[in-house]
């Protein structure tokens, strides 16, 4: 019998799927046995290694779900060159419908009321996504957070929502601002730079630029501070980082996300100018690097940058807010605008249906997601980690890096980081930084509190 280490102890595996030799294009796209043969073809760890009720003995219980993902739109009125969802290896938006139904979405209301109910969850946080979920008309755009709300408030009462949109910008106007503001929604936004010359490869489905269409839209939203969640930018090597750091400035985001392009092992990441794929180097730290020394001595605080300010708290021994670093299990579910229960969409870079479940809402509760293979490795911690990475001394602050990030085609999601390089020299420079501002500020302290003492000049012989 196969065997999978979990926990540091032998686990048996389950039983692989009889159809998992297919190749593919055998067989039906979608049903629980074409997820199940497609997810053991691709990702043996975990699919076939992992023996989730033997982790559930070992000493690792499900943990709840506290991010829910609307799908509301399955279609882009951009056609950025890079997208996840639509040029990588999913195509699994093709099958889906243009729109979530109104019935989709109070079945959604429903199943996230009866698990925050089951679980007395304090608060969740619900997300509009897509595609782009600004085509909807500005009247409807509230439709999903006002059901959610009705079902807590009916169910579990003392669970309270946070809501987010997640745009590209472009269809940002005042009468969607006072429709989502009306309803406690704020606006985050993708963006790849300040400057046209940053967002070459966001275009329509024409080839033309989004860009001065999502700039107007980010100075109107930065007149609403209230609705302001802040700007998310992919890492992109061709462009200089301290002039992309400052150029988002100039649309005052309250935070600023960077993020390293979804890249795995069989699908690396751009290496960047004269650089060869798979070279030395590390890139994208140094990329990174220019824009914390920016940001870090700036005589003034203008944005937050969640890279770095969860880096500093995981070396603190504080609790991370993402499953992009740290060890924290993971807490969010997708609901597709079929009405189908996923992963995260970050998987979609890694294989074709590689966030599917063959859940919905209609047949499955969120409970049930959380006993998915797929998703309980996410919750393992250290165990579900490669040998190298369980040893590093990093580990508690890396976490092994964004879990798309460590899969390698026909074997899973068991490799360190394709970023691995960048993680520990990143990691390590912010580590000194911190340790020289808490010295310095020590010092001061001390100064402060025992000054030098004055001693009077001595007397003439």
């Amino acid at each position: 019998m196969r065997r999978a280490i979990t926990n540091g102890s032998p686990l048996p595996a389950p039983a692989q799927p009889a159809d998992a030799s297919g190749g593919p294009g055998d067989g039906p796209r979608s049903g629980p046995a074409a997820h199940a043969a497609r997810h053991a073809r691709n990702a043996p760890w975990p699919y076939t290694r992992l023996d989730v009720a033997a982790a559930r003995a070992a000493g690792h219980p499900p943990r709840p779900i506290r991010q829910f993902v609307l799908k509301t739109r399955s279609r882009c009125n951009l056609a950025c060159t890079y997208c996840y969802v639509y040029e990588m290896a999913d195509q699994g938006w093709r099958d889906q419908p243009v729109a979530m139904a109104p019935a989709t979405t109070a079945r959604a209301a429903q199943r996230i009321a009866e698990h925050a109910a089951a679980h007395d969850l304090p608060r969740v946080d619900l997300v509009l996504h897509g595609g782009e979920p600004l085509l909807t008309a500005p009247a409807a755009l509230a439709a999903p957070v006002e059901a959610v709300r009705a079902a807590l408030a009916a169910t579990a009462p003392r669970t309270r929502i946070t809501a987010t949109v997640q745009t590209n910008g472009t269809l940002i106007t005042r009468g969607r601002l006072t429709a989502l503001a009306a309803a406690g929604i704020r606006v985050g936004v993708s963006l790849d730079g300040g400057l046209p010359a940053h967002n070459s490869r966001r275009v329509d489905h024409a080839g033309r630029p989004g860009f001065g269409a999502a700039a107007r839209g980010l100075r109107l939203l930065a007149r609403h501070p209230d609705s302001y969640a802040g700007v998310l930018c992919v890492v992109d090597l061709d462009q200089d980082p301290v002039e992309t750091y400052e150029s988002l400035l100039a649309f005052a985001p309250p935070t600023v996300g960077l993020l390293l392009p979804l890249a795995n092992w069989s699908a690396p990441p751009p290496r960047g100018p004269g650089r060869r794929p798979g070279g030395p180097g590390t890139p994208y730290a140094d990329w990174l690097l220019a824009v914390f020394e920016r940001w870090w001595h700036d005589g003034e605080r203008r944005t937050r940058i969640r890279l770095f300010e969860e880096i500093i708290a995981l070396l603190l021994g504080l609790p991370a807010t993402t499953e992009t670093l740290g060890l924290a299990p993971a807490a969010t579910a997708v609901i597709e605008t079929d009405g189908s229960i996923e992963q995260a969409d970050s998987l979609k870079s890694a294989y074709e249906g590689a966030a599917a479940t063959g859940m919905a809402l209609d047949t499955h509760s969120f409970d049930q997601l959380l006993d998915h293979p797929g998703f309980a490795a996410r919750q393992l911690g250290r165990d579900a980690l490669a040998a190298g990475c369980r040893a590093c001394d990093l580990v508690e602050v890396c976490g092994g890096g964004h879990y798309p990030h460590r899969y390698r085609a026909g074997e899973g999601f068991r490799q360190p980081s394709v970023y691995c390089a960048d993680l520990q020299l990143l990691i390590r420079h912010i580590a000194t930084a911190v340790q020289h501002a808490a010295t310095t500020a020590g010092r001061r302290h001390a100064t402060a509190a025992h000054p030098p003492v004055a001693h009077p000049p001595a007397a003439a012989s």
